[in-house]
Parts: structure tokens; sequence; C-alpha cells
């Protein structure tokens, strides 16, 4: 049960790459050359989805060790669809900037599911002893 296939791993490392690339192509420049405006409304956020760029990269080294960032990030994603995205969507209330953030977290709670290897995550984290507490 321990094993996980080459080819998961691999695609594991390739969601790896591709949050790490497309959060430091998002959020890197507006990051490196921002207003004090920016920075007051968005600075935190930017530096959260910089900071799991970072973090993501050690998913290509430890793509099993780093499954609770993957997982964090469809729980984050599909709160944000259900509660935020699609009551807007269903009003048509959604605005360009707002449409296209649905559209990336849909996408994340689309694909992610389908990266994760589901088995592995099952019985590590749900069938297993948990830990002492004391």
């Amino acid at each position: 049960m321990n094993e996980v296939p080459l080819w998961r791993l691999n695609l594991l490392r390739a969601f790896y790459l591709l949050i790490t690339v497309g959060l430091a192509l998002t959020w890197g420049p507006s990051m490196a050359a921002h207003t004090d405006a920016w920075a007051q409304r968005n600075g935190v956020l930017g530096s959260l989805m910089l900071g799991v760029s970072v973090v993501s990269l050690l998913g290509l080294r430890y793509p099993l060790h780093m499954l609770p960032l993957l997982i964090w990030e469809l729980s984050w994603k599909t709160i944000w669809v259900a509660v935020i995205g699609i009551p807007l969507w269903l009003n048509n209330a959604l605005t360009p900037g707002v449409e296209a953030n649905f559209l990336a977290c849909l996408m994340g709670v689309v694909l992610t599911p389908l990266v994760l290897p589901w088995r592995y995550i099952v019985h590590h984290y749900f069938r297993q002893p948990a830990e002492r507490w004391r």
C-alpha cells in the first residue's frame, strides 16, 4: 500500500512545478514593483501565494511528503468556488477580475483530485493510527 507508481510521482512533481511557476509568474511581478495602495490591499495575499510557490519546490523532491500542501490547495479552492464563486455566478454578479479567479480556482478543483494519489492519502492520513497525544 505504500507504493505509489513512478508515473504518479512524476505527475505530482509536474503539478508542484505548475503551482510554483504559475504563482511566481502571477504574483512575482506585482510583488517586485508594487504601489503602496496595492501593498495595503494585496500584500498579504501576494506574500502568501509566493510562499506557497516556494514551498511547492519541495514537492519536486518530496512529492508525497508535500501532499498536505495539495490537500490545502484543493480545500481552499473548493471553499472559494462553493461559497463565493458559484453564488456570484448564479446571480450574474461576476466581475472580470472575479471571473478570472473563479475559472482559476475551478480549474484547481477539477485538476487537483485527478493528480492526488487517493489510496495513499486514505492509507496514510485516515487509516493509520494517530500519533500519541502524551
